[in-house]
């Protein structure tokens, strides 16, 4: 009897077994083999997403660029071209605030030696254009140049943040698919909308062709 009990043992140990046997074969671990093949892909997304960092610089790096440097930023977002746009505003600029200066330092020097008691040239003597200029005309002009010249320092400042704006924003549209391969499609299907009311849905996919 104890024989039999120990043969009935192992046949039931030897049926689980093969049961479990069975079983692995019928569901196989595929885990190894998914750790294989998504290993190389994400890989490849790390790659992807490290040559987009490199191909699209952060666009607070470059607006921190333009600030220091203008025209830097545009050269970081491939925008080369727009430098000597940006360098020929400035000297534009530039060249225009020195000329409305220079003449309001001639109407100012002529203003103030047109009265008898300045005799001392404080400003400069009096330039032979404006030597018969009468004071209210000479004072009007004065106060005017001097009105344009100091707007012209507000100019140069708006063009300074135009070229930070510039590149800022660029830096932001360069991951934009602009390409000439760009579609669209639109679906329109019917649904049903809140309380069992009909309606519409328009759905719009971007997509390359």
């Amino acid at each position: 009897m104890k024989w039999i009990s120990i043969v009935i043992f192992l046949l039931v140990v030897t049926t689980l077994e093969s049961v479990k046997a069975q079983s692995t074969l019928l569901n196989p671990d595929f885990s190894l083999l998914e750790n294989r093949i998504a290993e190389p892909l994400l890989n490849a997304e790390y790659s992807d997403n490290k040559s987009n960092r490199e191909e699209y610089p952060s666009p607070k790096s470059v607006m921190r660029e333009s600030m220091i440097f203008p025209g830097w930023g545009q050269i970081e977002n491939r925008q080369i071209w727009k430098v000597p746009i940006i360098y020929g505003l400035f000297t534009g600029i530039g060249f225009y605030t020195a000329y409305l200066n220079n003449d309001y330092q001639d109407h100012r020097a002529a203003f103030y030696n047109s009265f008898p008691d300045n005799d001392d040239f404080r400003f400069g003597p009096t330039p032979e254009r404006l030597a018969n200029v009468s004071p209210n005309q000479l004072q009007s002009n004065r106060n005017s140049l001097r009105n344009q010249r100091d707007f012209m320092f507000v100019v140069m400042g708006l063009a300074y943040g135009l070229n930070v704006l510039d590149a800022y924003v660029f830096a932001h549209m360069r991951s934009f698919d602009v390409s000439d391969d760009l579609s669209a499609n639109t679906t329109i299907s019917p649904v049903i909308m809140a309380e069992g009311s009909p309606g519409i849905t328009l759905k719009i996919s971007l997509h390359t062709k």
